[in-house]
């Protein structure tokens, strides 16, 4: 796959650091698998994946969570 921002970089396997932000929640989740372009760095997480951290920020900012940072860890 061809990067789509850079348009020059492959992508290939790789981490992320994926920030979420939403009220007065911030959470941090390390580690996140992706896809990684080796030209500027732009980082492309699966569906799947993104699916997984949103439903994890969603109970997180219902229990009131303020900041957080974890690893990553596939459902």
């Amino acid at each position: 796959m061809d990067c789509v921002i850079c348009k020059n970089g492959k992508v290939g396997r790789g981490t992320a650091t994926v920030t979420l932000v939403r009220d007065d929640t911030t959470l941090v989740f390390r580690d996140v698998p992706a896809r990684v372009c080796e030209n500027c760095g732009e980082e492309y997480v699966d569906e799947e994946t993104a699916a997984q951290l949103l439903d994890s920020a969603e109970m997180s900012v219902k229990v009131g969570v303020a900041v957080d940072v974890r690893t990553y860890k596939a459902a």
